[in-house]
């Protein structure tokens, strides 16, 4: 994908022991959905034609989102499809995650997985990117003391980081090791002890722009993977889906049976990580 474009698109920690399930209610009254509509979404930019004059699947999956935010909130269901047949752990999603939320050392919201099988010189290796599963239904915030993690009525999992105390329970919740815990790092603290000039630079998620700092919130709090809810609600696909070189990361609205990830859905090989715990996880996998 020309660099041009990828530019437009994208601009184990300790924990506590699990307290007992405290069930929030209400959620959706006390988070209000920021959204984005409208003339404002970002246009779609052009995008060569796909093989076989088709229309490229970046262009596909814009197109879904953009018909996705017409709708009401409660009626949209994001989800994500990865073919792990066509990763290569190239780390090309982790690093844009990186750097679209301004982590920190130690916060990864979308590591690559790396297994081997066999035995030299018969040796094969399988990458599988692990973000957030956002749950159906998430043990994470059922574990949650003061409702600071939250389901949003999309679906989306998400953390308040004024309400989060960093007692961690949801990290030990989470069945996919999904969730950090912010310590306070920064790259600095390594490079001579001085912040660097990107650590100072607010992050955009949940549409705060908020800038990292010691004694406040992001740090001292659980974070995680929201599928760049903030990229989702003006137009913009998340970026780890626009920046993976080898177009295996589909996006796009579940509940539309129209939508790229909704036909890819239907084939036989797909799979999902866990599906014994009954968490029912929006993150698919074809294999």
């Amino acid at each position: 994908m020309p660099q041009n474009l990828l530019n437009k698109f994208s601009s184990d920690v300790f924990a506590g022991l699990v307290a007992p399930a405290l069930k929030p209610g209400g959620l959706e009254a006390v988070h209000p959905a920021f959204s984005i509509q409208g003339d404002e979404l970002t246009p779609i930019p052009d995008i060569p034609e796909g093989i076989n004059g088709e229309k490229h699947y970046i262009q596909r999956m814009m197109e879904d989102l953009q018909r996705a935010l017409q709708k009401p909130i409660e009626q949209r269901k994001w989800g994500m499809l990865i073919d792990l047949r066509k990763c290569t752990g190239c780390n090309g999603c982790n690093i844009a995650c990186v750097t679209e939320n301004k982590l920190p050392p130690g916060i990864s919201y979308r590591p690559v997985m790396t297994e081997t099988h066999g035995t030299f010189p018969n040796v094969s290796r399988r990458f599988t990117p692990r973000p957030c599963m956002q749950c159906e239904e998430p043990p994470c915030v059922d574990v949650c003391p003061v409702n600071a993690t939250w389901k949003r009525a999309d679906g989306i999992v998400a953390i308040d980081y004024d309400k989060c105390i960093g007692c961690r329970y949801c990290i030990t919740a989470c069945p996919y090791a999904a969730r950090s815990f912010d310590a306070g790092y920064f790259y600095g603290d390594f490079n001579g002890g001085e912040r660097q000039p990107y650590e100072l630079l607010p992050s955009p998620e949940y549409g705060e722009e908020r800038v990292r700092e010691e004694g406040s919130s992001p740090i001292g709090n659980a974070r995680k993977c929201n599928f760049c809810i903030h990229r989702i609600e003006r137009g913009e696909l998340p970026a780890c889906t626009v920046s993976c070189f080898g177009h295996a990361t589909y996006f796009g609205d579940l509940n539309d049976p129209q939508s790229l990830v909704s036909e890819l859905l239907s084939q036989p090989n797909v799979m999902r990580l866990k599906e014994e715990l009954g968490t029912n996880p929006k993150v698919y996998y074809l294999v």
